[in-house]
């Protein structure tokens, strides 16, 4: 007779190890989903914005808008009609024989606002954006057709606007020269642009597209990479921690253990535990200069305290009755410490410092902006004032998938560590698990054991 169904809401009761698996599968997916739900599908899609694909420059406003900037769905046809009425004075005043006179630096602007479009297609270079000369050509060749613009194509409209501005520019002078830019007024392009999502809500493609990019970047003068900045976050979260492990684990065992340091640590500790540890920055500033050392310690100050407590908390919750049993056979308070106290908790003090690097996690951003800024929030510090969150969801992503791969790995390898504290490895971690530790039991084997030798020669007849 086949054993009944587990219930999926079965109250106490763990689930077959598929349905665990398909459940944190979608544990990722349904928020990746509702993402994509909000981005892409036209029933649910939320584009308040419109986010522009060429550079906008009117008269009438002062803010000058460039390629990648979102304006709201009701502003955008009021800013392209602005623009309108102003090539349609242009033109009027022209065909009427009076053209009008505005300064060179003016039409420079509005010789720059085909930069995107070359820069998207890759006939100019991002350095050659405000190279007039190359903005010229620019204009000569699509005004010809001798280049056409695909993504982002140009509309009808703003083709006749780079003809008609051609026009001009080419009269000024057959090449370019300095001053070919010419006074009378040019045309402006009408701004283009695609729905999108809010300025901090990009869609998953773009943040995709733009992490990947930044991700394999080359460094550019002082600037570090991006595997750099990870690297150099990392040394601060683990070099906090572990000062706070190495610290904080042998108070927090003798506060569990003894009575006496429990009454005298642990009122001062819980106090301190309340204090924002991002108050004192500028006094570990002031200790410990600007460099990387202040950071690390304010990871300790955030990370020391709690875990002086969750050790202790762990320490007490040992069977009292293997203490009894050893203190029966006369073992000493030494003994009772080494041999029963420390190896019962080490499961679960494990498991205590797991989740206490997460927590250690979650001090690096504040961490990372004292002193001097560095490593990874000083990326999402710099692309976040400029409202570049298309960048910033990347490095937020990198940090998790950091901080939730070294849990896994830790949680793994405590199964080899403590396998009689729970579940075991499985046949594939068992595997795994042979292959790194192929090499040192490797070296073990090769190692003559003299009790072996001993023993084996005093039973050989």
């Amino acid at each position: 007779m086949p054993a009944p169904r587990t219930p999926w809401l079965a109250i106490r009761t763990e689930l077959p190890a598929r349905r665990r698996l398909l459940l944190s599968v979608l544990s990722f997916l349904i928020p990746l989903g509702l993402w994509c739900l909000v981005a892409y599908v036209p029933p649910f899609r939320w584009h308040p914005d419109v986010k522009l694909e060429l550079s906008a420059i009117s008269g009438e406003i002062s803010a000058v808008y460039t390629a990648g900037d979102r304006l709201g769905r009701e502003f955008y046809p009021e800013f392209q009609r602005l623009i309108r009425d102003e090539n349609a004075a242009v033109l009027a005043a022209r065909s009427a024989g009076d053209p009008l006179i505005v300064s060179r630096r003016a039409n420079q602007k509005l010789l720059r606002q085909l930069a995107p479009i070359g820069i998207a297609h890759g006939w100019i270079s991002d350095e050659q954006g405000q190279d007039d000369a190359a903005l010229y050509h620019l204009w000569r060749d699509l005004a010809t057709g001798a280049k056409v613009t695909t993504s982002p194509e140009l509309s009808d409209e703003n083709k006749m606007v780079v003809v008609a501005n051609w026009a001009v520019l080419g009269a000024s002078s057959p090449d370019y020269l300095s001053r070919a830019i010419p006074k009378e007024a040019l045309l402006k392009l009408v701004p283009q642009g695609r729905s999108s999502t809010p300025v901090y809500l990009p869609a998953p493609h773009e943040v995709a597209v733009a992490g990947w990019a930044d991700l394999w970047a080359e460094p550019k003068g002082d600037k570090p990479s991006m595997w750099q900045r990870l690297g150099d976050s990392m040394v601060i979260v683990f070099g906090g921690f572990l000062l706070a492990a190495l610290i904080g684990v042998p108070i927090g065992i003798l506060c569990g253990t003894f009575d006496f340091v429990s009454r005298l640590v642990e009122p001062f500790v819980d106090f301190f535990r309340y204090l924002p540890a991002p108050t004192f920055s500028t006094l570990l500033v002031a200790v410990f200069l600007a460099h990387d050392a202040p950071k690390v310690a304010l990871v300790f100050v955030g990370t020391v305290f709690q875990l002086v407590l969750v050790v202790s908390k762990t320490t007490r919750l040992l069977d009292g009755s293997l203490l009894e049993a050893a203190a029966t056979l006369g073992a000493n308070r030494r003994q009772l410490l080494g041999r029963v106290i420390l190896p019962g908790i080490l499961p679960n003090l494990y498991n205590d410092l797991r989740i206490l690097l997460g927590w250690a996690w979650t001090w690096l951003v504040i961490a990372e902006l004292i002193g001097v800024k560095s490593g990874l929030t000083e990326f999402i510090d710099t692309q976040g004032r400029y409202r570049n969150f298309e960048r910033v969801f990347p490095v937020i992503i990198l940090i998790g998938v950091v901080g939730f791969l070294t849990d896994q790995v830790l949680a793994w390898a405590g199964r080899f560590l403590f396998p009689w504290a729970g579940a075991g490895p499985g046949p594939a971690s068992r595997a795994l698990g042979r292959v790194v530790t192929w090499f040192p039991r490797w070296v073990h084997s090769d190692r003559v054991d003299p009790l072996h030798v001993a023993r084996e020669a005093k039973e050989t007849p």
